[in-house]
């Protein structure tokens, strides 16, 4: 189970290192993407689970009309994440980029997908680690920001200044690999606004968090989203790490499978996006289809194999016949 912490400690910046296994291959090139779907598919059993509707931070329902006890403190009982799939982003929404401009909502949208986070910038912890956690996801995604795919991240508190936003842009840009820098200067996008504006995104989306007088801070649960070039959300992640491979379909799929490649669409075949969990889950029946598909296949190539060699030694020995 996640563990959903709140901004009350001091400020702390964790960098997280994700390494992606590779694979290698002794096979024949033809039969590789073959491999390749087999072993991403039986992999699938020994990912971990992420907050399902049992968790109360994550859209918990109560059952048979009775109140659930939650047993979160006060400051969490107004605090939540429900997934509004398939909901339409106000597109008329007025924010302030981190260059102080007016801007749109829409002006982010119209090309590509989009990924979504909400977060505020002087958070001590949480929203730290919610971004570190993009940024290790966005380090090894084959994907860049700027070019497949935009970041929209916006501060859900209305104090907050441009300048704030320049600085953590700045410093996220920077912890990117020098041949991603460029397309996320002009892709990841961190934007301020007003109450009112803030008000309508947080609704829409499903984002329920507390102000803390005692504290002078906002107590929230922690995901991010994928967008369509429409505005409409597709995809939540839950917790303060997301996987390149779920994060990677998402884009995929949010695009309506205008990027990645053929092999994706083979990966896309064997996982499935579960809403319960906020990631992305094997499919039995089609592993079951692809495992035997794959049989086939190289049950056809051996015996092809086999024909070739009889065929060659039954020419040898006819010539030594004769």
């Amino acid at each position: 189970m996640w563990v959903i912490g709140m901004a009350w400690e001091v400020k702390r910046t964790d960098r997280t290192n994700l390494r992606v296994p590779g694979y290698r291959f002794s096979v024949f090139p033809s039969l590789r993407v073959f491999f390749l779907l087999t072993a991403c598919c039986v992999s699938a059993f020994s990912q971990p689970g992420q907050p399902g509707p049992s968790s109360p931070l994550y859209g918990a329902r109560p059952q048979s009309g009775v109140p659930a006890s939650s047993g979160l403190p006060k400051a969490l009982r107004e605090v939540s994440i429900e997934q509004n799939l398939n909901a339409q982003l106000p597109m008329d929404l007025v924010f302030r980029n981190e260059m102080g401009e007016i801007v749109k909502l829409r002006d982010f949208f119209g090309k590509k997908p989009v990924v979504l986070a909400l977060v505020y910038y002087e958070c001590p912890m949480l929203c730290t680690q919610v971004l570190n956690g993009m940024v290790s996801a966005f380090k090894v995604l084959s994907f860049k920001a700027g070019e497949e795919f935009d970041v929209v991240t916006v501060s859900f508190d209305p104090r907050e200044t441009s300048a704030l936003a320049s600085a953590k842009k700045k410093t996220y840009v920077g912890y990117l690999p020098e041949a991603k820098r460029a397309p996320a200067a002009n892709g990841w996008h961190f934007l301020t606004g007003d109450e009112e504006n803030i008000k309508r995104l947080t609704e829409t989306v499903g984002f329920r968090y507390h102000f803390d007088e005692a504290t002078n801070q906002f107590a929230h649960a922690s995901a991010i989203m994928v967008a369509t070039s429409e505005g409409k959300l597709a995809r939540y992640f839950y917790g303060i790490e997301y996987s390149p491979r779920d994060l990677r379909l998402g884009l995929i799929e949010a695009s309506e499978n205008k990027i990645g490649s053929p092999v994706d669409q083979l990966l896309l075949y064997c996982y499935h996006y579960d809403p319960a969990t906020g990631k992305y889950g094997a499919v039995v029946m089609n592993m079951i289809r692809a495992g035997g598909i794959t049989t086939l296949v190289l049950m056809g190539v051996f015996f092809f194999v086999l024909r070739r060699r009889a065929a060659s030694q039954s020419g040898l020995n006819a010539g030594g016949t004769a």
